[in-house]
């Protein structure tokens, strides 16, 4: 029983406006979704992915009144984004044209990569990498051979390795393959991962233990999702959970998707989430991520949940 790689990533964005201008012009993702956070339906739930919404290609932000959030250790701290590895030069004069500054391309781990922070100070990497099957949008403003193809790798922050290795390898398969020196000269990183490996289905864990905790606010990471093919596989996982004695939320029906959510030790949110059936099963592919889209249990307060938002374009 193995997770085959990185589903999605949600983070915390106070500019919900802002925040879509930037990941579809910018960095010229397709907004996939445009539906609200099941928990607290006052917030937006925005997905931004490849033109088809696949799996592993999306980056996903509530929209909450937050504070920038406190960096330190205990946390998600930057989310890979995978591009041709002839196109990080594009992006780094294309980012430095928004008025963003960058690191410059270097190699990291043995891959060209370039580090960046968006507006709100969520910390991102462009990271070259092999494709795996993205699928370009014909709508963006970036050029298809330079458009981002997906999620990874993804780094969280901890203070001791023991514990989360043994949630990741023991609890949840995954395999410790090498180490390398964080670039911020705080610590080392451990790679780990999972199904056929590469950069989208690696999870780095830098053990950082001279890092104050972490308090989410804006410009935070809110979980990392992991990859199950299909709901008899995320059964499976609910079982195995429960045989290791680890807190879940129990399966959770997010309608696109189908969701199980557990803390490793160091308190960082996993989820694991179902490849299907995907964000067309309640809009036409064409058209899906314009409208905003409810599930069917809050279909019935859509006047109620559509007065408390804000226009986004």
């Amino acid at each position: 029983m193995d997770l085959t790689g990185i589903h999605h990533l949600t983070a915390i964005t106070a500019r919900a406006a802002d925040n879509n201008r930037f990941y579809t012009d910018t960095l010229g993702l397709r907004r996939v979704k445009k539906t609200v956070n099941q928990d607290d339906t006052s917030a937006y739930h925005l997905f931004y992915a490849d033109g088809a919404g696949s799996p592993g290609t999306d980056i996903t932000f509530f929209d909450w009144p937050a504070t920038p959030e406190r960096r330190g250790t205990n946390a998600i701290t930057r989310t890979g984004l995978r591009v041709d590895p002839d196109s990080l030069d594009f992006w780094a004069a294309r980012l430095a044209d928004a008025g963003l500054n960058h690191g410059g391309v270097t190699t990291l781990d043995g891959r060209s990569s370039l580090d960046f922070d968006d507006p709100e100070g969520q910390r991102l990497r462009l990271v070259a990498a092999e494709s795996t099957g993205a699928h370009p949008w014909d709508n963006s403003p970036v050029a298809a051979e330079h458009q981002i193809r997906g999620l990874g790798p993804i780094t969280i922050s901890v203070p001791e390795l023991a514990p989360t290795e043994a949630m990741l390898t023991r609890v949840m398969n995954m395999r410790r393959v090498r180490d390398y020196a964080s670039p911020d000269g705080q610590g080392q990183v451990h790679v780990f991962e999972m199904g056929e490996g590469g950069a989208a289905a690696e999870l780095h864990v830098a053990v950082q233990p001279g890092l104050p905790t972490a308090r989410q606010g804006a410009g935070a990471v809110h979980h990392v999702a992991f990859r199950v093919p299909d709901v008899e596989a995320i059964h499976g996982w609910t079982e195995r959970l429960k045989e290791f004695r680890v807190p879940s939320s129990g399966e959770v029906e997010r309608f696109y998707f189908r969701s199980l959510y557990f803390r490793e030790p160091g308190g960082v949110l996993f989820e694991l989430a179902t490849d299907g059936p995907g964000f067309d099963v309640d809009e036409p592919f064409e058209t899906m991520g314009q409208s905003l889209s409810l599930p069917p249990f809050l279909e019935d307060r859509r006047a109620e949940i559509e007065a408390k938002l804000k226009p986004l374009d």
